[in-house]
């Protein structure tokens, strides 16, 4: 008999949306409760559990450090063993055990007790050891696990996973964390990147900005544009502010308008004026200015319209930016 793989799935994704939507009718305000002693923690959030509870409750600590709650994970066998120096009274303990018997978990508690340290308990069972003796109780309970044996952990850890999630979530919210904080705990991500590299990290200065002087003949500005090979020059005036740009594309728009290129000066074809951008401003930034204007290149310039620098699309896609 062949098996029938995406009816399993089904089933699956219909048992553990039930047990997700369970969630809601079993929060009450010990849940206000946990949220609160997270929020009035001085040291860190410390997440433990066993087994396959372990594994949530490795993924809840990152969650929870990722998003504004400083968190880590601390394996209960091993802090029997010595690692609960990690943990003291100015932390909170956050402990998974779907049973809410794990001896691994429940060996922590005179300990927990004896300093302090505030609990806080994720269980199936709401009479459990673990449940009663946390100061504050959530309550993932299931009707039924997904595994058709009822044995192997499957809607149980969904459940704990979720309850984890909106924990986080609410955290998050409580505290006001931005998009700019979350940045900062990812700066190897395409996120980090994009809300924390500035126009100043990527931006082409020095010698290596192509200009010429108001009044150069247009030859020189090619040449200018050629050995730079970023597609534009600066037009500057004697006190070398920016007065405008010209670029491959004015380029081609002079020898459609002109047939002798000899006797022009680059004052005569140039774009007055061009889009500019602060080195101080994100580099996203940078991005948007030149997607809206159809533009591969902007000069940076300082507060008294002097450029500085400039940034081109081919640095932003290097960089990660886009």
């Amino acid at each position: 008999m062949q098996a029938d793989f995406r009816a399993s799935a089904r089933r699956t994704f219909a048992i553990e949306g039930a047990a997700i939507a369970a969630l809601e009718h079993q929060l009450d305000a010990e849940f206000d409760h946990a949220c609160q002693l997270m929020m009035a923690t001085k040291g860190r959030v410390i997440v433990t559990g066993m087994g396959k509870s372990g594994h949530i409750a490795s993924k809840i600590a990152a969650t929870l450090a990722s998003t504004g709650t400083p968190a880590f994970f601390v394996h209960p066998g091993e802090a029997s063993h010595g690692d609960l120096g990690m943990i003291t009274s100015s932390d909170t303990v956050l402990a998974l055990s779907n049973s809410g018997e794990t001896a691994e978990v429940t060996a922590l508690l005179p300990l927990l007790k004896r300093m302090g340290t505030p609990l806080v308990s994720m269980t199936g069972k709401p009479g459990s050891t673990l449940a009663r003796d946390a100061d504050a109780h959530l309550d993932t309970s299931v009707a039924q696990e997904a595994c058709p044996l009822n044995l192997a952990p499957t809607a149980s850890t969904t459940a704990a996973l979720v309850m984890g999630d909106a924990l986080a979530v609410a955290l998050l919210e409580a505290r006001g964390f931005t998009a700019e904080e979350f940045a900062l705990s990812h700066p190897g991500g395409s996120l980090g990147r994009r809300l924390l590299l500035r126009v100043q990290d990527v931006m082409h200065q020095g010698e290596a900005l192509p200009r010429v002087a108001l009044g150069s003949p247009l030859r020189d500005a090619l040449l200018e544009i050629t050995r730079q090979g970023m597609g534009f020059t600066c037009v500057i005036d004697e006190d070398e502010h920016l007065v405008g740009v010209y670029t491959d594309g004015d380029l081609r728009r002079t020898l459609d308008q002109h047939g002798d290129l000899r006797a022009l000066k680059v004052d005569d074809v140039m774009t007055r004026g061009g889009k500019t951008i602060r080195s101080s401003m994100l580099a996203a930034e940078a991005v948007r200015i030149m997607e809206e204007n159809r533009i591969s290149v902007l000069v940076v310039c300082d507060e008294d319209e002097h450029p500085i620098g400039a940034i081109h699309m081919h640095g932003l896609l290097a960089s990660g930016v886009i």
